[in-house]
């Protein structure tokens, strides 16, 4: 499949799709209503296609020099909705708006690889760290710039930093907003890999391969786990690990991986 919806483009490659954010005149911005709704849908259609483990993994770039500029710093400018109005109006429009992309991020069932091909800045910083594995090129640095427009992270950035790099580091990038760049990304364990800008997608395709290869719907369960893990105690973690593997057994996929394990050779899974 291949298809063109503005502004998110969509390609299949086998078991791994890719989202193209498409919006490089404009630094592909994320916070407009067009890019929201394009997620949503992009969402919602790839979790119909995991059902039967046809898709497996999804990779996200974007077009052009920059990942994601965030927010539209003219429409912040101008004061157009949720950036200006009344206080309660905006508050809703955030709501109604950009906070519904980490939502459908959240609700995505397969895994998804940012493939971070420059500055991702803002909620487009954001929009990186809601991937489950992150490859940044050389050229690439992340930036939670949000103080330095007198501004907070609006669409769970303190959030997902806090989770992902612990408080000492995601309050340096919060309350600073500076620049990390992508080796200081790899150190701090902000993204998996750096790559030359000319070999970024093929790197991301590469490691999104290591994940589509394994049965389906156990990469599925999984990520759920660790999606769900900072939020349970560790019995509750437990007995949801227990009843998932429960269902994992019955499967025609573990069947097939314990034998291809025990007869030295690669499985090949259905969904099933």
């Amino acid at each position: 499949m291949s298809e063109t919806t503005a502004p998110l483009r969509v390609e299949d490659d086998g078991h791994v799709r890719l989202w193209t954010l498409d919006r490089p005149d404009q630094r592909n911005p994320v916070t407009g209503a067009d890019m929201i709704e394009a997620i949503e849908a992009a969402v919602d259609a790839a979790n119909d296609d995991a059902q039967d483990g046809s898709l497996r993994v999804v990779v996200l770039t974007g077009a052009g020099s920059a990942f994601s500029s965030g927010g539209d710093v003219k429409a912040m400018r101008r004061g157009d909705p949720p950036f200006g109005g009344p206080v309660s109006g905006s508050r809703e429009g955030y709501r109604r708006g950009v906070q519904r992309i980490p939502t459908a991020m959240a609700r995505l069932d397969v895994p998804v690889v940012a493939a971070v091909n420059g500055p991702a800045v803002g909620a487009g910083c954001d929009l990186a760290l809601m991937c489950d594995l992150r490859v940044a090129s050389t050229s690439a640095f992340f930036a939670e710039s949000f103080v330095q427009l007198g501004i907070v992270p609006g669409d769970g950035g303190a959030w997902l930093l806090s989770r992902l790099l612990g408080p000492t580091r995601a309050s340096e990038m919060v309350l600073t907003g500076d620049r990390v760049d992508a080796q200081q990304a790899l150190d701090w364990g902000l993204v998996n890999a750096v790559a030359e800008p000319d070999e970024l997608l093929e790197v991301a395709r590469a490691l999104a391969g290591r994940v589509a290869k394994n049965p389906p719907s156990a990469v599925r369960m999984a990520k759920s786990l660790l999606r769900d893990a900072p939020e349970v105690s560790l019995r509750a973690s437990l007995e949801t690990a227990a009843a998932m593997q429960a269902v994992a057994h019955t499967t025609a996929d573990h069947r097939e991986a314990v034998d291809a394990l025990l007869e030295r050779r690669p499985g090949t899974y259905t969904g099933r």
